[in-house]
């Protein structure tokens, strides 16, 4: 009677948080006004754009109600694990090393063991919060939050629904939990995400409303009550890979951006030096068949339609330098890694990554060991398995995601070798450095900051993943350093926008020289648009001046070049 007691007590506490929380989905619509879209969550189908759209356009999430009623039952399954006494890592027995500490036994309803077990997870919260350096960005936080209550909807996890719904909430409401970018070895993410846990209990520090506030003051001006962790959900909170995950996501989406801005600036370059198109013809690209590659070389082709680089030229050379011969090698080879590693983050995003894992509507198999057989249980018209794993380790999409950084450092490289050839009269026929006149330095000194922009880039990619040294008493002795890799794409990208800036300014003046010896020269249907929009906000350099400006607005009008119809 105690236990029906217990559970009938613990389920009109849920309903009664729910209540509070505003469970219909219409008043928490009302809080945020004028978001472009919704996104529905499944635990099963989310996309990559679906992440962008969160993370950067602030559109809305909501929560299927076939994954809150899965959610719902893998919490009773877990409490029914804890009711027979099973002994599950970050439920009733400690995490890492402490494995073999018993935090409570018997029912994790009844109002003394929730004690315990409540402060077992603020505990763990408080403890696991470890991260140090600048504050993850507000994009970077939503898609954290994102991917990791889809995750939770696959039903691994075993959180109560209430935790799920205010990943929900905060994404709708806008309170973003004030994070720490660095701490992240890679085997889940947790010294990063406790942060959103404790905001949650009301605790620690929030961005809302533009503001930063204590989350308890967040919470109370948006009309949410804060939730009482318990059972497995602090251990739900943190060991997940969705800060790692989250900024993969948005790597791919903005090495995508920075590929289509690279080739336009190419397409330019190629002008610029009076190139050789033959590389890129249909019938080169078919004999070596590279997807990526060939997607390459078709953009250059849209690109150059109409430019006079189709006519004959007695000045052009037969082949011109590897960095513009091998573009859509280069190029390609980026598109068909990041082809691999969406195809994998979209697995990521939409699987359970928790340990241990609550895998639903299972029942052993016949035949099955003794050693198998002990991790599946039955509840109240519910069966299962809890199974320790190690769906924590992101190192399949991390390798690649690691590949993409290398990939863009060549991407970087053949820029930079392209921006001294361009001010190389011996392959352009143009004066030195691309002065207009023989009293005007021109683009010289700029070719050092290129040069320690390639450099910067050439470290940042250098691979990280090997790295790792023993921790939590020896248990935990390998790392992916995921979050790592991603904070340093990041920087890869950044840094390449500006190399890619330098190398668009010698080409767009390169190609001014030009017009000015032959006003009637043909540009790409695409080129000249380009130029014709770059120079509204970066003339053509008729005399020396201030160059940092020109560098700081250049790559901030590739980073914005809209996209191509």
């Amino acid at each position: 009677m105690r236990s029906n007691f217990c559970l009938f007590s613990w389920l009109l506490r849920q309903a009664i948080l729910f209540f509070a929380l505003g469970l219909g989905m219409s008043g928490v619509q009302a809080l945020v006004p004028n978001t472009p879209s919704t996104v529905v969550l499944t635990g099963r189908n989310l996309s990559i754009d679906q992440v962008r759209q969160v993370a950067r356009a602030g559109a809305r999430v909501e929560v299927s109600s076939e994954a809150l009623s899965r959610l719902e039952r893998s919490h009773r399954l877990l409490l029914a694990a804890a009711q027979q006494d099973k002994p599950i890592y970050g439920l009733n027995r400690g995490v890492g090393l402490n494995k073999d500490q018993t935090i409570f036994k018997g029912d994790a309803i009844d109002p003394a063991v929730r004690a315990i077990s409540e402060r077992f997870n603020r505990n763990m919260l408080l403890t696991h919060s470890v991260g140090i350096g600048s504050e993850v960005p507000q994009e970077v936080v939503r898609a954290t939050m994102l991917v990791r209550l889809n995750t939770l909807l696959v039903g691994g996890a075993g959180v109560q629904p209430i935790v799920a719904r205010m990943y929900e909430y905060f994404l709708n409401h806008g309170i973003h939990p004030v994070m720490f970018s660095r701490g992240s070895i890679g085997e889940a993410d947790i010294g990063i995400l406790p942060q959103i846990g404790l905001a949650m209990m009301g605790e620690g520090e929030v961005i809302y409303q533009g503001r930063r506030i204590a989350a308890s003051s967040a919470l109370k001006s948006a009309g949410l009550v804060p939730v009482k962790l318990f059972a497995k959900d602090s251990l739900s909170l943190i060991s997940s890979n969705a800060y790692s995950a989250g900024m993969a996501v948005l790597r791919v989406v903005d090495s995508e951006r920075f590929l289509d801005a690279a080739d336009r600036v190419f397409s330019l370059s190629l002008e610029g030096l009076n190139g050789n198109v033959a590389p890129f013809l249909p019938a080169v690209q078919v004999s070596r068949p590279f997807v990526g590659q060939q997607q390459t070389a078709a953009h250059i082709r849209s690109l150059l339609e109409g430019s006079y680089l189709w006519s004959l030229s007695e000045q052009r050379a037969l082949q011109d330098p590897l960095s513009y011969r091998t573009v859509s090698q280069t190029h390609g080879a980026v598109r068909d890694i990041l082809g691999l590693l969406k195809s994998q983050l979209e697995i990521q995003v939409n699987s359970s990554d928790d340990n241990p894992t609550i895998v639903l509507d299972i029942s052993p198999p016949e035949g099955v060991t003794e050693q198998e057989k002990k991790y599946y249980l039955f509840g109240k018209d519910l069966a299962g398995s809890i199974f320790p794993t190690a769906s924590f380790d992101p190192l399949p999409w991390a390798l690649n995601l690691q590949s993409v950084t290398i990939a863009l450092s060549h991407v970087a490289n053949s820029s930079f070798q392209r921006t001294l050839r361009l001010s190389d009269p011996a392959f352009t026929k143009l004066p030195r450095f691309l002065s207009p006149n023989p009293a005007t330095f021109g683009y010289t000194t700029i070719q050092k900051t290129a040069s320690y922009l390639n450099t910067e880039i050439k470290a940042l990619s250098q691979p990280v993943s090997i790295d790792a040294a023993p921790t939590a008493g020896n248990i935990e002795d390998v790392t992916s350093n995921a979050a790592l890799i991603a904070l340093r794409a990041g920087d890869t990208i950044d840094r390449a926008y500006y190399l890619l800036g330098i190398e668009f300014m010698n080409a767009a003046q390169a190609v001014d020289l030009r017009l000015r010896e032959t006003p009637a020269l043909a540009l790409g249907n695409k080129t000249r648009p380009l130029l014709q929009a770059f120079r509204k906000t970066t003339p053509f350099l008729d005399a020396d001046r201030y160059m940092a400006s020109d560098i700081q607005k250049t790559a901030e009008f590739l980073r914005t070049l809209p996209a191509q119809e």
